[in-house]
């Protein structure tokens, strides 16, 4: 077996048997759309390949005008989430589809998803089935992800800050003004100490993420996840940011994420029959599709390699790009750099990337890079 797939099997062993994907771990994808969308920015016709998650951000990419988008994902319960939501843009009208979802309210979801239920496959419908309490009640709400900050936000924040200073958060101000509301109303000793507790890696590693995908983390989570909230509500609007708004209040509000705006919603329709799910890793996804891509949505999947494995995964990532591709990918806590470790193959797009990750409004990530396979 040569070092590619030796490396491979090793990765697959270490997060789908030591991490459980049985279950939705993100409702939402927790990646700025806006960003990604910009990284993507190329000309129509791309054929691209995406980390599904919970698929917010494969449909975002169709905004492009893509040939093709292929949403990979280890997980069925992610996969049925996108099925579903895809069988939603297909079927109902935009104002259905907030309330559906859960944006907006609603008293008929289940008699919508029975109308719903022949237009998706039969592992989706299997899912489902077994989870129609999550339909019911909005299924953006429902993922291990969301209800560790509806914990934080109904039994942690309101020891710390009252409704009132949280609405006040939310106003729209200038920078001064956000340095300064935080410096004299946020910043408690309360605010620090539970905010440490809470985000710690212990907790966060039971309660909201996985203790598997902190294998590679060194130094605190909490320090990191306060210094880049401090950054997020000083530096960083924080009136229109979506993924504050719905820590902070529970749901989006006005702050829609990119592929639920107006705006975007027809042209994700228009583009659906162009979004393939794919069930498996990227080493069998480029086996099933022998084709060069254009594009990389990566969301943050380096964080969960050792540096052999990741080095391995970069290349085979590189070997299936097509010629000035470009690969976007997060760093949340463990640094890595295609274009560090493979030089004469792939270049850092460095101003763009250090743009767009000025704008990140998923403010928990360190790192934002956008590379260009050299032609």
């Amino acid at each position: 077996m040569e070092l590619r797939e030796l490396c491979c099997c090793k990765m697959n062993k270490a997060i789908t048997d030591r991490a459980a994907f049985s279950y939705i771990r993100y409702a939402n994808c927790w990646e700025d759309a806006d960003i990604l969308v910009q990284a993507q920015a190329g000309e129509a016709g791309q054929k691209c390949l995406s980390i599904a998650a919970a698929g917010d951000n494969s449909l975002a990419l169709l905004v492009n005008d893509p040939e093709l988008v292929v949403a990979v994902d280890v997980s069925q319960a992610q996969l049925a989430a996108l099925e579903l939501k895809m069988a939603v843009f297909a079927n109902l009208d935009y104002r259905d589809t907030l309330a559906f979802l859960g944006f907006n309210s609603s008293d008929n979801r289940i008699a919508v998803y029975n109308k719903l239920k022949p237009k998706i496959s039969a592992a989706a419908t299997a899912f489902w089935q077994q989870n129609l309490v999550s339909i019911e009640t909005g299924i953006i709400f429902h993922g291990k992800f969301e209800r560790y900050f509806k914990m934080f936000r109904n039994y942690i924040l309101p020891l710390i800050h009252s409704k009132t200073r949280i609405k006040q958060l939310l106003v729209q101000k200038d920078l001064r003004e956000r340095q300064e509301f935080y410096q004299h109303h946020w910043d408690s000793w309360r605010w620090r100490s539970l905010f440490k507790i809470f985000f710690s890696r212990f907790v966060m590693g039971r309660a909201g993420r996985d203790p598997e995908f902190f294998r590679y983390v060194e130094g605190g989570v909490a320090e990191h996840i306060m210094q880049r909230t401090r950054h997020a509500l000083t530096d960083l609007a924080t009136h229109d940011n979506p993924f504050l708004t719905f820590i902070l209040t529970g749901n989006f509000g006005e702050n829609l994420p990119f592929y639920m705006r107006p705006e975007n919603y027809s042209r994700i329709q228009k583009n659906l029959n162009r979004l393939q799910l794919f069930y498996g890793d990227i080493d069998q996804a480029f086996k099933q599709y022998q084709m060069k891509f254009d594009f990389f949505n990566l969301s943050d999947i380096f964080e969960y390699m050792d540096p052999v494995i990741f080095a391995a995964a970069a290349n085979n990532i590189v070997q299936h790009a097509a010629s000035c591709a470009h690969i976007a990918y997060w760093n949340m806590l463990v640094p890595r750099s295609i274009a560090s470790i493979l030089p004469q193959q792939v270049q850092q797009l460095k101003e763009l990337s250090d743009n767009l990750a000025q704008k990140d409004k998923a403010f928990f990530y360190r790192d934002f890079f956008v590379d260009e396979v050299i032609a």
